[in-house]
């Protein structure tokens, strides 16, 4: 078993807090094809994730490292911690703290998950019927898996109801400028699984390995 997984009190495997203690890109990256689970009342949603974006330290002006002072303590927090925030006042965003050991602050964005379970309390919620409209938008995820600000601060790590399975990678992954920002806007920090039907903006991007290079796996900056 790789060193990254880490088996909970559950029989299910999920990512352990080395899986989040690398580079903020790389995580990103990497959970394309993971599983998010929450255990809700007994009911179980859970969702591939298909798309994401990461956010760096300060030098990453789209960041709220380089915005906000909660965000800034937030991302400074342990790897594998989630960081909710609201958007325009409306819609919940479900990050997760992602950092390498030489690095003060980063965080990702879960954009889209392609729901696999708990499929009717996600329609009710959203009220949709259509599974791939159900958490194609990190809004849409947050209203579909009921996350609120409850949830900031909940580890992945160790969390009885809340974690993330590891998963088969997508036979491609493409990396694109992130989506409705702009600052820092240039930055190819947008990860996707270009064969989702949820993935919530446009599938079209470059090939991960043709930016980064399979001996680095960082995107160009």
């Amino acid at each position: 078993m790789p060193g990254w997984m880490s088996l909970p009190d559950s029989p299910d495997v999920r990512l352990g807090r080395s899986f989040y203690a690398r580079p903020t890109d790389l995580v990103a990256k990497d959970l394309l094809g993971c599983t998010l689970v929450l255990v809700d009342n007994g009911v179980t949603l859970a969702g591939r994730i298909v798309e994401t974006e990461a956010y760096l330290g300060s030098h990453d002006l789209a960041s709220h490292a380089a915005m906000y002072e909660r965000g800034r303590e937030s991302l400074s927090q342990s790897p594998g911690s989630v960081y909710i925030y609201r958007a325009y006042g409306i819609h919940m965003m479900f990050n997760i703290v992602a950092k390498g050991t030489d690095a003060q602050h980063g965080a990702l964005l879960i954009r889209a998950v392609e729901p696999v379970e708990g499929l009717a309390l996600m329609a009710e919620r959203r009220g949709r019927e259509r599974p791939q409209e159900f958490a194609s938008g990190p809004g849409k995820l947050c209203q579909a898996f009921g996350f609120t600000l409850a949830d900031h601060m909940r580890d992945l790590a160790t969390d009885s109801t809340l974690w993330i399975e590891p998963g088969e990678a997508p036979e491609q992954v493409l990396v694109s400028p992130r989506i409705g920002i702009s600052r820092s806007a240039d930055l190819m920090l947008r990860f996707f699984d270009p064969a989702s039907r949820a993935v919530s903006g446009s599938r079209r991007g470059l090939d991960w390995r043709d930016v980064a290079g399979e001996a680095t796996d960082r995107p160009v900056r």
